[in-house]
């Protein structure tokens, strides 16, 4: 099973802790809210098998692009999702919309602070974390946020 903190930003798998960055706007399950669900989940897809770290993903599909402060620059207001995505469906009435809210956990830039809320929804992670955790987790896994 998958932990997530809100309040302490972390992901626990096994015996090992990630850093992660969750909603900058807190916590919450309304759709447009850009805020991170909290109760019990599942996996219900992993994307991005053996792609190179930093490939970008829009709309679940690599771009062809690897992330680049070049890139950036050209882009910066664009929500970065890079490497991998875990893909979380709600299992609980408050959260059974998490799916259609596209709510993942996903690597994102390595200049990404970790440890502060600051996606607009998604659990944030270093790529190299999120590789790690993708190599050992399985589809339906489970997985729960909690607000401490």
């Amino acid at each position: 099973m998958i932990e997530i903190s809100i309040a302490n930003q972390t992901l626990k798998y096994r015996d090992k802790t990630y850093p992660i960055s969750s909603a900058k706007n807190g916590i919450g399950e309304v759709e447009g809210s850009y805020c991170t669900p909290t109760g019990r989940f599942n996996i219900s897809e992993k994307i991005g098998v053996d792609l190179e770290t930093g490939s970008v993903l829009v709309a679940r599909e690599p771009t062809g692009e690897i992330f680049s402060k070049e890139l950036f620059d050209k882009n910066p207001d664009r929500d970065w999702i890079l490497t991998r995505i875990l893909w979380l469906e709600g299992l609980e009435v408050h959260n059974n919309n998490t799916k259609d809210r596209y709510i993942y956990i996903h690597g994102s830039p390595d200049e990404t602070p970790m440890g502060i809320p600051g996606s607009k929804g998604c659990i944030r992670m270093h790529n190299e974390d999120v590789i790690e955790l993708f190599d050992h987790v399985q589809i339906d896994e489970d997985v729960v946020i909690i607000k401490s």
